[in-house]
């Protein structure tokens, strides 16, 4: 009788009792690979996120020098507003993680903010804005190449993307070996003639 007294409410719940210890395995292994990568992809795109800043940060105080420096008045008394409005949201980003502050800052409305005043400024100044990532170019050999290669970059013959070409502003020349002095351009036009690859 002692044979029988085996408890069947285990053979009963066989799915669940495999589907619980499949869970613990892939929990556990998931957690670990989920810290690692979720390391990696923040690594990522902080690094994208200051390299942004960086730039708008840059674009901002070369402009205040261009402008401090030449002073021509009113206009330039609103274009510095913006410089500092713009520079003043920069420095309100949190720059140690996690800051003393992360629980009342909102990363993506004050980077939203920046992006706002920096276009902004882009139209006080009359100057294009850099909109696109840094690096829009494909990372892996594995990307699809350019379908049209007349209006993207032109492939080379081992089938790698090459960069296009634009013509160059100023054409410049090799030194003159005979005088030492540099040879002076008489071409006012020279980028119908050069091109400098990018």
């Amino acid at each position: 009788m002692d044979d029988l007294d085996m408890d069947i409410g285990a053979l009963v719940n066989l799915e669940q009792t495999f589907f619980d210890e499949g869970y613990k395995d892939g929990y556990a292994h998931g957690r670990i690979h989920g810290l690692i990568e979720g390391r990696a992809l923040g690594r990522e795109k902080g690094f994208e996120m200051w390299e942004e800043l960086g730039f708008y940060e840059g674009f901002a105080m070369t402009w205040r020098a261009i402008l401090v420096k030449d002073g021509k008045g009113k206009t330039d008394e609103k274009k510095l507003h913006h410089i500092s409005t713009l520079l003043n949201l920069i420095a309100q980003f949190p720059t140690k993680n996690p800051s003393p502050t992360s629980s009342e800052v909102d990363f993506l409305k004050l980077l939203r903010q920046i992006r706002s005043k920096y276009k902004l400024l882009c139209a006080v100044l009359g100057v294009r804005p850099r909109l696109h990532a840094a690096d829009d170019a494909p990372s892996s050999p594995s990307a699809s190449p350019p379908q049209n290669t007349n209006d993207a970059d032109a492939m080379d013959e081992d089938g790698k993307v090459k960069r296009r070409t634009k013509p160059s502003v100023w054409k410049i020349e090799p030194e003159s070996t005979t005088s030492g002095k540099p040879a002076a351009s008489t071409n006012v036009y020279p980028h119908e003639d050069t091109n400098v690859t990018y």
